[in-house]
């Protein structure tokens, strides 16, 4: 993507003002934010970019080419926290950003930044935040997708949205990949990691256990990651799997309470099989071929820019309920993740691992 054709000449790119972006914080749409990164550093070359972060996503920044820094501060989801507020304000403050994006439609997200005096503060226009942000964009509700509101909030106001946005990138140094291998006892072989977590059950596929067992039936180690959250699903995979013998393919848990556990996990795997969640965007974002299963959600709108190995959704019928973008299920039983096939991941994840194994000895 280029987008000179936006800009102002020299004037924009010779700015050295840093820029803040807050984004969304759930971790999918945090690893999107990339996006917006990439966009503001084509557009800025000489800009620094820092992301607002929660203490779980701030590992992802580590790995985000392009970000000079992550912004650690912590604020309740369901209450203002005025003080807190004060405090992030006076924190961004002595950094003397000259931009700030403020991705969310929230009044809240626009509180610090205009606190803390930031000269040009952009979003776009909802819950009365006048005042607050003071370079107002229109037109949200016409965009397409969700990276599409985003990633033009870093565009120049009017810009047309280009033919594609630069994806999102992780970039883990190897070496930091064997050394976590080594710290968990993990071999050097490629694994197949397995993400059966996500926001809302309804996007939760239920076939990751049988899918284990066939795959170490299949000489494949396996790997189950996510957070404490998915602690429990992680012991049924591994108690169907088994956990393998000395030298032998089995089921590893490495579910944990650190995201940096999850992306190492995802860098070094091999294949990564995801619910549509956080975990699938960093490994897509990772280069890891990701096969991504969809049920009440649409690839079109919510899978990564990245691309993935196989998107995979039921095709026994057309169900009138899908995609119903609900959390929860609430006719047909589940049946949008409930009738796709384990058979049928599992054959995809072999296909993918012995073309990455071909494109190696090429």
């Amino acid at each position: 993507m280029n987008i000179d054709s936006h800009l102002g000449g020299n004037e924009e790119r010779d700015d050295t003002r840093p820029i803040l972006i807050v984004p969304y914080m759930w971790i999918g749409d945090f690893v999107r934010n990339h996006t917006v990164v990439r966009v503001l550093k084509e557009r800025w070359p000489n800009r620094p970019v820092d992301l607002l972060t929660t203490t779980l996503c701030a590992p992802l920044v580590d790995y985000m080419p392009g970000v000079r820094a992550g912004i650690v501060w912590d604020l309740p989801r369901s209450r203002l926290a005025l003080h807190r507020q004060f405090g992030l304000a006076k924190l961004l403050r002595e950094r003397n950003y000259g931009t700030a994006l403020v991705l969310p439609r929230t009044w809240k997200a626009a509180i610090a930044p205009s606190l803390a005096g930031i000269p040009e503060r952009v979003g776009w226009v909802g819950e009365f935040r006048f005042g607050l942000i003071n370079r107002w964009r229109w037109g949200e509700g016409k965009l397409p997708r969700f990276i599409d509101e985003n990633a033009a909030l870093a565009q120049p106001d009017g810009a047309p949205l280009p033919p594609e946005w630069p994806v999102p990138q992780l970039r883990v140094p190897p070496e930091e990949i064997a050394r976590w291998r080594q710290a968990n006892g993990l071999s050097a072989g490629a694994a197949v990691a397995l993400a059966p977590g996500s926001v809302g059950v309804s996007k939760r596929w239920t076939g990751y256990p049988e899918a284990a067992r066939l795959l170490v039936e299949r000489g494949l180690e396996v790997w189950v990651v996510g957070g404490p959250a998915e602690k429990g699903l992680a012991q049924e995979i591994v108690a169907a799997g088994g956990p393998g013998s000395a030298g032998g393919p089995g089921v590893r848990d490495l579910t944990g309470n650190d995201l940096r556990n999850g992306v190492l996990a995802m860098a070094a795997a091999g294949v990564a099989i995801s619910n549509d969640s956080g975990l699938m965007h960093i490994a897509a974002a990772l280069g890891t071929p990701t096969i991504g299963i969809f049920g009440p959600t649409s690839p079109y709108l919510w899978a990564p820019l990245n691309g993935l190995a196989a998107t995979v959704v039921q095709n026994k019928s057309v169900l009138s309920c899908q995609p119903c973008q609900s959390t929860v299920c609430k006719m047909n039983d589940h049946r949008c993740m409930r009738d796709i096939a384990v058979e049928e991941v599992v054959a995809i994840a072999q296909q993918v691992l012995g073309e990455a194994a071909a494109r190696a000895t090429t």
